[in-house]
């Protein structure tokens, strides 16, 4: 099973952490199928940035995000209440036309 996880990066009492989808049987700061972003709990307010496309991407293809990752997912409309995914629509960019 696939799953949407944190990953602890950082030094010693200041951690940050990395948004990675992995196998769930791999360790938590091991191997990893590929980063889709970062969580940084210590700044005011928490940071968070992620790559929208490929976390609705694994989301649409059975990846179950973790407990820690569930929160951050629902604050970015990617989860509804009762964690199913929302489908991600990507912002339509107006290009202006010269006449």
């Amino acid at each position: 099973m696939v799953r949407i996880r944190l990953r602890r990066m950082g030094a010693k009492k200041s951690p940050f952490y990395r948004i990675v989808v992995a196998d769930k049987r791999s360790p938590r700061d091991g191997r990893f199928i590929e980063s889709i972003g970062t969580y940084n709990p210590h700044t005011q307010p928490e940071t968070v940035e992620l790559q929208m496309e490929r976390a609705a991407y694994w989301l649409s293809t059975g990846a179950q995000p973790s407990d820690g990752v569930t929160p951050l997912l629902r604050r970015l409309k990617l989860l509804d209440e009762s964690g199913k995914p929302i489908p991600y629509t990507p912002p339509v960019v107006e290009t202006a036309t010269t006449a």
